[in-house]
């Protein structure tokens, strides 16, 4: 046990704007007084970026990015890494005309917006040394897909006799050729959900809190308790992007490309590559106009087309450089929720499955949290020795749906660290 125990936590509750969250501070501060107390971490070794204190570092893209390569940059064989966040998450449609199993690219939602992938976690963990163990906690929506390609030991999309990573989710809407009609609906129940209105769900649905076992009254909000879910709907982020920018043509087709206009060089990798494809394609005249559904532009391919125009005219190598300085070892790369191998040092736990989201509860007493951040620490209050990955999760996914949620926590990693004690 003599390695270092290092962490970073991530609470964002985006207050002033309309994707304001409740609990995502008190996950944090919760979360950082059990790294103390109960797991022996070091003051000095936990690393906090909020949005409560403005005059402080504040959690960006650019900062949570930075950090996390920090925490991983310094790690050695036998040192325990944690992130836990507490935010938005959100689904990028594919761009590409591809499909992937979820045809999706699930993200964390900085405070700024600028989106952190599923991939970006990914090549992240890969960096992570053997014998070093890397524990990520999502409470956030859609994060059942968030560590890129890792096994899915506990979650609904698992198949017997598999062994691959996730299979594809089978969704009581998804028709032949109904797969960007199936997200719309999604994208407009989202928006009703943000504003509070419940919309009721089929079995696999979205909805959050369904139930009235009041059996735990502290946990479960009733009465005039609020539920909030943490969806951040692309209508939201195009919002939200259309006032930070002052531009109002980004469109469900435009998000990856706006992402990096706004932010360039510090924009997630994996839009970076996006660009760098795109921009390729672009000069061999390969739109999806020509080309089809199967073009690299796909059904976007328009509004790639205008974008790219604008940018070329002035200095290509100054606009792209950061896409150009990106290294793509294949197209595939770019493509959403694109297979490779699984990372072996990752662990994640996540609030939901891919395609759910998560609840930012707060009771009538006023207290504010994720339903997931919440089940941990009273599991964790309850137990004082060792509890594993799959206890927590297997725990929570029980106490969720005692309390009425229908969110299912995930657990995502290789068979040896199932057993595994959580954290460390």
């Amino acid at each position: 046990m003599g390695g270092r125990k290092r962490a970073l936590l991530v609470g964002i509750n985006y207050p002033g704007t309309k994707a304001e969250l409740k609990g995502c501070h008190n996950d944090v501060d919760r979360m950082h007084r059990c790294l103390v107390d109960r797991f022996g971490f070091d003051e000095e070794d936990i690393r906090v970026l909020s949005d409560k204190d403005r005059s402080g570092p504040q959690p960006t893209g650019a900062n949570i990015r930075r950090a996390l390569a920090r925490l991983v940059a310094d790690a050695r064989p036998g040192d325990f890494l944690f992130f836990h966040y507490s935010g938005h998450g959100t689904r990028l449609p594919a761009e590409t005309g591809q499909h992937d199993d979820t045809g999706y690219d699930e993200c964390i939602v900085p405070s700024d917006m600028n989106l952190i992938t599923d991939q970006d976690f990914r090549e992240l963990v890969q960096k992570v040394p053997d014998g070093c163990l890397f524990t990520i906690v999502s409470d956030s929506c859609h994060s059942g897909g968030l560590l890129d390609s890792a096994k899915e030991q506990i979650g609904n999309s698992t198949r017997q006799n598999k062994t691959q990573s996730r299979e594809p989710e089978e969704r009581p809407d998804s028709g032949s050729g109904s797969g960007f009609r199936s997200f719309l609906k999604e994208t407009v129940r989202d928006v009703f959900e943000s504003e509070g209105i419940r919309v009721p769900h089929s079995r696999h649905g979205h909805s959050q809190h369904g139930g009235d076992d009041q059996d735990e009254a502290y946990e479960q909000p009733s009465g005039d308790g609020r539920i909030k879910n943490r969806s951040l709907p692309l209508s939201t982020l195009i919002e939200m992007l259309k006032e930070q920018t002052g531009k109002d043509d980004i469109d469900v087709g435009s998000i990856r490309m706006t992402l990096f206009n706004i932010f360039g060089d510090d924009a997630s990798p994996k839009i970076k590559k996006f660009m760098k494809v795109m921009l390729g394609k672009f000069h061999q005249g390969q739109s999806g106009e020509h080309g089809g559904g199967g073009g690299v532009m796909g059904m976007v391919g328009a509004l790639a087309q205008e974008f790219l125009k604008a940018k070329l005219e002035g200095n290509e190598e100054e606009a792209f450089k950061p896409a150009l300085e990106q290294e793509v070892h294949s197209v595939d790369e770019v493509y959403a929720g694109t297979k490779a191998w699984a990372p072996n040092n990752g662990i994640l736990i996540s609030g939901c499955q891919t395609n759910q989201t998560s609840a930012d509860a707060t009771t009538p007493k006023g207290v504010s949290f994720g339903a997931l951040s919440n089940a941990i620490q009273t599991i964790l209050a309850d137990k004082h020795g060792k509890v594993t990955n799959k206890d927590l999760v297997m725990k929570a996914r029980e106490m969720l749906s005692k309390q009425g949620y229908t969110q299912q926590p995930g657990l995502y990693c290789s068979d040896e660290h199932v057993h595994v004690a959580f954290i460390c």
